[in-house]
């Protein structure tokens, strides 16, 4: 038996390392994902790693590009109707899905409207139990298991809505809602996630989890580049899952990896500067890519304590805002990566990122003048408070602790496991907590969300039981505008309201950070930090 596993082992290795020398070692783009990938099915497309993964094999109707604007993909327009309750999408008909020995003939490959009649209403399969089933919440129902999708055509495509809902459209762009083929998943339910077919500019090959995947250029591709060249141009992509990031930096080093994304403690100060710059050892033979990710940090307020608890007074919450320095944090424990949280919850990288609104900032003067307020002058008297986090996030809050103790504002630590401090945040159980927010769809919505006092958690997003009319108002009547810019008025308005009441304390918006060597090119970065690369090209 142990022989047996032997050989099997030494047959997965030498039939991945193959893969990689048929297509030539220049061709083939080679990374890590040290998180490794729960399954290959959009339908569970939940962690960054399952959606960029996804992206390279399935499509959606439609996508975003780089700058976070709407694209056509399988559908090649759309028009908004009933005063934003019915999208009505007219697809391509030059989109196939991969070769599968089930295909009978080559037209039986392609993708028609029923196919995503089959994909969407697949997500709210209570048997299949999908984490993207709340994409399709907006959508109206005809019975219990069934949307008002429907496909009058194999190439138009109706979803009906309950309600307008603006953001519906972004909504579509998450790897959750990409076309799969009604057959083959029918074919083997469960095998679909290690089993995939879909239309994307890669096909799978191959998949020994935890170890290596293999992906090959889909021949039948649809799309080109802006010049009219096919895509993609890439002949395969090879994804290793090596958790050791210290390896993982060798490698990369050495050229036996074509990316590295994030900033990890191990090689942070070894390949930027303390101003967020590369290196100038690297800089002959690496490239830095940055964007503004769509990620807020920051520490999160319970709002239903009992009402003699200091940080139910608005006041205390204020002059934690106040009582440190966004900047050299970021500094310090990031080397200049990211940009201070001075402008509220919206994050830099969203058209109602407001530039012009300074909500917080560094002002000991204001810190002092509030605690007075609140009853406790200099902060004599102000109970110790519980900040609980991760070990990831152990210096961060460290760094907090300090600068506010020096205001007279106690600070003591709680270090939890990360599944346990978010069912702990999630359950209402912790006071004050370290928390962020990754936007699932680029549209402020998702994080004005975090507010709404239907989201309570643990059925929502808002996790500090925030309730205010005035805002529930304001988010109520933006649902119903579909022009953005009047949108965004509300929008911003929602953040004061935010800012004003101070359930939570923005700490900074995140930086996507990704290293490639000289000889890439095409492979871009945006604002979600979803790996795309049908563009990608690797000179010879």
């Amino acid at each position: 038996m142990r022989i047996g596993l032997i050989f099997s082992s030494l047959f997965v290795l030498l039939f991945a390392c193959n893969a990689e020398r048929d297509y030539g070692d220049k061709q083939i783009f080679r990374y890590n994902l040290a998180e490794g990938l729960t399954s290959l099915d959009p339908a569970f497309a939940r962690s960054l790693e399952n959606v960029s993964t996804v992206g390279h094999l399935f499509n959606g109707l439609v996508q975003m590009d780089q700058q976070l604007q709407l694209r056509p993909c399988i559908a090649k327009s759309w028009q908004i109707l009933d005063s934003g309750k019915l999208y009505r999408f007219t697809l391509r008909s030059d989109v196939y899905f991969h070769a599968h020995p089930h295909w009978q003939t080559k037209e039986a490959q392609k993708l028609k409207a029923s196919d995503f009649v089959f994909s969407l209403n697949r997500l709210i399969d209570p048997e299949l139990l999908s984490p993207g089933s709340w994409v399709m919440n907006p959508v109206a129902r005809l019975g219990d298991d069934q949307l008002a999708i429907s496909a009058p055509n194999d190439t138009i495509l109706e979803i009906k809505l309950k309600e307008s809902f603006p953001p519906f459209i972004g909504l579509l762009s998450m790897a959750y809602c990409s076309a799969v083929p009604e057959e083959i998943v029918k074919l083997d339910p469960k095998g679909f996630r290690s089993q995939p077919i879909g239309t994307g500019p890669f096909q799978f090959k191959f998949w020994k989890e935890n170890i290596k995947l293999v992906l090959l250029k889909n021949p039948l591709y649809f799309e080109q580049s802006s010049e009219g060249e096919k895509l993609p141009f890439l002949d395969a992509v090879s994804i290793s899952f090596t958790k050791d990031e210290e390896v993982n930096f060798l490698k990369f080093l050495k050229g036996e990896l074509d990316y590295l994304s994030g900033l990890k403690g191990s090689y942070k100060d070894e390949l930027l500067d303390s101003k967020g710059k590369l290196q100038k050892a690297y800089q002959e033979q690496f490239q830095l890519l940055k964007s503004p990710y769509l990620n807020t940090e920051y520490l999160g307020f319970y709002q239903e304590l009992k009402q003699d608890h200091p940080l139910m007074n608005k006041h205390i919450r204020k002059a934690i805002n106040y009582g440190f320095d966004r900047s050299k944090m970021l500094q310090y424990l990031r080397n200049g990566i990211g940009t201070p949280a001075e402008s509220g919850f919206i994050p830099k990288g969203l058209p109602s990122y407001d530039t012009s609104y300074q909500a917080y900032s560094f002002q000991a003067d204001s810190v002092q003048e509030l605690l007075e307020k609140a009853g406790y002058p200099r902060g004599e008297g102000l109970p110790t408070l519980r900040l609980s986090t991760t070990s990831q996030y152990l210096d961060l809050c460290e760094y907090l602790q300090h600068q506010l103790g020096k205001f007279g504002i106690p600070i003591e630590i709680e270090v939890n496991q990360a599944a346990i401090n978010n069912e702990m945040i999630a359950f209402g159980k912790l006071s004050f907590f370290r928390k962020s927010w990754v936007a699932d769809y680029p549209d402020a919505e998702n994080y004005l969300s975090l507010f709404y006092s239907k989201n309570f958690a643990p059925e929502g997003p808002n996790y500090t039981h925030f309730k205010d009319e005035q805002y529930d108002s304001l988010y109520l009547e933006a649902m119903k505008i579909d022009e953005q810019t009047e949108r965004i008025k509300l929008y911003r308005a929602m953040n004061r309201i935010i800012t004003e009441e101070a359930p939570v304390v923005p700490l900074f918006y995140d930086e996507v950070v990704r290293f490639i060597p000289k000889n890439l090119s095409g492979i871009g970065v945006n604002p979600l930090n979803v790996l795309v690369l049908k563009y990608a090209k690797k000179k010879l």
